[in-house]
């Protein structure tokens, strides 16, 4: 009789938790997968295309109603439409003979031409016509008709340009000269270059026999050489072997000159992966991945060249074993976007460019200047730290007499004025934030405009702001006030700046401020209708303590659109440990996949920063995991989970689910491992589990590497770390680990080392390849999203039937057959 009250105790309570918990919800997720937001979010930031003779900008915008395009002058304060879309969409079907109307007027390439007063554009025409292109396979398909037109935003006075030859596309191999005259790429990992004329004749036909290329180097060679290429597979090395291949060149302002960085992997180990569904064979994919702790290292040179004497030199750079080598160049002007090419220009003058170069355990960087007539190498700034040194792209004030320089050295990130040599002048930014990027210098007024997060009281440290400060560190001024995440576009004057701004759980703005700070005027608000109407909701930002008790941790909490306060939600947490990021959104998106949809099936969802993870705030804080890059965050997820039960009772503590990709793969995977008794269930995305086998510079700056001197003065790189297999034992819960097998970044094998630990360690568990994938999913994300919701609701909500189709998927496939 008490056996039969007992069984009856338990079906009642289990029939109460089936009436506290939600069902797995998937038509709910179904309705935000990314093709179905596409319809319902449109435009959530101004891009501004700055004009060359003016202040003026204009953009393009869409919303529900359709797309609109905008000038905008900010002397005046005044925004217009550029066309009267329903006269043009007339105007236009008259000439194309295909219907057009305001709402769907397809204009494309759109660019001020002439005095800045007309706009060319194409629009593409239902009429077929043999391809153009003569480098292009006589495949019996034809291409679009495209009509131009330019257009008067004055008069309205609409061109057919009957005549029109359209640019041709800058090919990627070409690394185009700033005064388009010479053109250079590699060829049989040597470097050539051509002239304008030539290469206008490589643009109508690449094969043509009467191009003309003069051939600068004959030393190179396969991984020592110009020019190499990446991400193809070994027949396709061979079959494109005497094709132009493009070469990564700074040119110097007045293109008599440029430098490039050729570097010796001969010695490096190759890796490999296989492409099981090539067709019609499976290909071998071999590549050098020079591995963390390993001897022999990838060899930097610097040459120069001159381009009119065709002679080069290689500078003497040596500093550091196994050092790296990074040429700054100069920012793009804003005002150069629409232009048809924009040249690579170094940071410098026509006779001086500038170069870091890092010791290769990264605790020393050096800023040097290279003499372009004498070649010397001048060291010009030097930065040591005990963990690792970061670095930004610095700022020469007339021609170099001065640098701006972003440095940690006390804790936190600021800038700091020295003269040419290197003497430090003072400290322009101080105290507890962080700035971020040099957004202009106005070398004149002695101003510098940065952003900088961290700064304002009371708001979230993330949140990004622009300032200006005095170069002598007076008049620091906040110009975008709001909490918000703001992103901001200023132009080449620096006499105003387009200001993005959202949080998570708000919609998009745009604001046009002067550089003052004084709002201008609005811009845009983003137009999101449809996605309310769909049901959408924002979701909700929260703070908690990490596991030490005292550092603040920020986060999102995602909750089912049809959220019930009387039910119990498994929670899941979407992770990235870090230490380059976190994942952890601040502005509106419309990347919804593992977090906002995620939830629709029915978990609570959270992202939520952990010590070591972003390196926005403290040095501090981004060190935290410096020598112990598998564990250093996960007591703080456990932490954040546990207090977030603790102040909303529809959390199931019991119930807890992780999630990531790449390093979160890493981290969701160690999650189970460490704390197997708490996180009950993992899908783990492409993890790099074993960071003794992923790439040398994440792993060894990031948790350290040994320099070791010998007896005889030799160098040696001592790298160790715990890893992921190596806890595969204590895996009590439920966990799919998924990999693309082509993945050439984070290589497979770190998920079959933890799939052969676990099958040695008796344990069960799942395993997802994806054929063809590299490390993103590609065309497979959407299969990936449903097996994952299919895992976490079984072993989350219970559900135990599942059918062969993935029914969501089935739903949207157009029948046409």
């Amino acid at each position: 009789m008490r056996i039969v009250f007992s069984l009856l105790l338990a079906t009642l309570f289990q029939l109460g938790l089936a009436q506290q918990s939600p069902t797995p919800n998937y038509r709910q997720a179904a309705r935000f997968s990314p093709k179905k937001l596409e319809k319902l979010i449109f435009s959530t930031n101004v891009d501004p295309h700055w004009l060359k003779q003016s202040d003026r900008f204009w953009y393009e915008y869409s919303t529900s109603k359709g797309k609109n395009w905008y000038l905008v002058d900010p002397r005046t304060a005044t925004k217009r439409p550029l066309f009267d879309t329903e006269k043009l969409a007339a105007a236009i079907t008259a000439i194309v003979k295909d219907p057009f109307d305001a709402q769907h007027l397809n204009i494309d390439s759109l660019r001020f031409v002439k005095d800045e007063n007309w706009v060319q554009f194409e629009i593409k025409s239902s009429l077929e016509e043999e391809k153009k292109d003569s480098t292009a396979k006589k495949d019996g398909k034809k291409d679009k008709k495209t009509f131009f037109f330019e257009y008067n935003i004055n008069n309205g006075q609409l061109v057919q340009l009957t005549e029109f030859k359209k640019p041709k596309r800058k090919p990627s191999w070409a690394s185009i000269s700033p005064d388009g005259q010479t053109i250079l790429f590699a060829r049989r990992y040597n470097l050539y270059m051509m002239d304008k004329a030539n290469y206008e004749k490589a643009l109508r036909n690449e094969d043509d026999s009467t191009i003309a290329e003069t051939q600068l180097t004959n030393d190179g060679v396969e991984f020592n050489g110009f020019g190499e290429s990446y991400s193809e597979t070994n027949v396709e090395r061979e079959k494109n072997k005497d094709k132009r291949k493009p070469v990564f060149v700074y040119w110097s302002p007045d293109s008599k000159q440029f430098t490039l960085i050729r570097t010796d992997s001969r010695k490096v180990k190759d890796l490999w992966v296989i492409n099981s569904v090539a067709d019609p064979r499976p290909t071998l994919e071999t590549y050098k991945y020079h591995m963390p702790g390993e001897k022999d290292a990838p060899i930097p040179q610097v040459l120069l060249f001159n381009r009119d004497t065709k002679q080069r030199r290689e500078l003497d750079i040596k500093q550091f074993k196994d050092q790296a080598i990074n040429i700054w160049n100069a920012p793009a002007k804003a005002s150069s976007r629409d232009d048809d090419f924009r040249p690579n220009i170094w940071m410098g003058t026509a006779s001086k460019f500038y170069f870091t170069r890092t010791s290769r355990d990264l605790k020393r960087v050096d800023l040097c200047a290279v003499d372009i007539n004498t070649g010397a190498v001048q060291q010009v700034l030097r930065e040591d730290m005990n963990t690792y040194v970061e670095t930004r792209r610095p700022a020469l004030v007339n021609a170099g007499a001065e640098v701006i320089e972003w440095s940690e050295r006390d804790g936190w990130a600021h800038f700091y004025l020295y003269d040419g040599n290197g003497k430090l002048k003072n400290q322009i930014t101080s105290g507890s934030f962080h700035c971020e990027d040099i957004v202009g210098v106005d070398e004149k007024a002695r101003v510098l405009y940065f952003s900088a997060n961290g700064r304002e009281p009371k708001e979230d440290p993330y949140y990004l702001h622009l300032y200006r400060v005095n170069f002598d560190g007076s008049g620091l001024r906040l110009l975008n006030p709001g909490e918000f995440e703001h992103d901001m576009n200023m132009n080449d004057s620096r006499s105003f700046f387009v200001d993005n701004f959202s949080r998570v759980n708000t919609v998009p703005r745009s604001v046009l401020y002067n550089s003052e700070g004084r709002k201008i005027m609005d811009l845009e608000t983003a137009d999101l209708s449809l996605l309310l109407a769909a049901g959408y909701k924002f979701p909700e930002v929260f703070s908690v303590k990490a596991d030490d008790g005292t550092t603040d941790l920020y986060g999102v909490l995602y909750k089912p659109y049809d959220f019930d306060s009387t039910k119990k939600y498994p929670i899941i947490e979407y992770v990235y440990p870090g230490p380059q990021t976190e994942s952890v959104n601040k502005a509106f998106g419309r990347s919804m996949d593992r977090i906002d949809r995620l939830a629709q099936v029915g978990f609570i969802v959270v992202t939520v920063g952990n010590r070591g993870g972003h390196p926005s705030r403290s040095k501090w804080y981004h060190n935290f995991g410096y020598g112990n890059l598998r564990d250093y965050g996960l007591a703080d997820k456990k932490a954040a989970v546990e207090q977030l039960a603790d102040r909303y009772k529809y959390i199931d503590i019991d119930r807890v689910g992780i999630h990531g990709h790449s390093g979160g793969g890493f981290m969701s995977t160690a999650a189970m491992l460490v704390y197997p008794d708490f996180f009950k269930v993992a899908v783990s995305n492409a993890g790099n589990h074993d960071n003794s086998i992923y790439n040398r510079w994440w792993s060894e700056k990031h948790h350290g590497v040994k320099e070791v001197v010998g007896e005889k003065g030799d160098t040696s790189f001592v790298y160790a770390i715990d890893k992921n297999p190596e806890l595969a034992k204590n895996l009590k819960g439920h966990l799919m680990l998924t990999h693309g097998d082509i993945d050439n970044n984070v290589h497979p094998a770190n998920t079959i080392r933890v799939a052969n630990a676990l099958i040695k360690a008796n344990k069960r568990f799942d395993l997802v390849l994806l054929p063809g994938q590299r490390h993103g999913y590609g065309d497979m994300t959407e299969y990936f999203f449903w097996r994952m919701a299919d895992y976490f609701s079984e072993h989350l909500l219970g559900k135990k039937e599942f059918a062969v189709n993935i029914e969501e998927m089935d739903r949207e496939v157009e029948r046409k057959k």
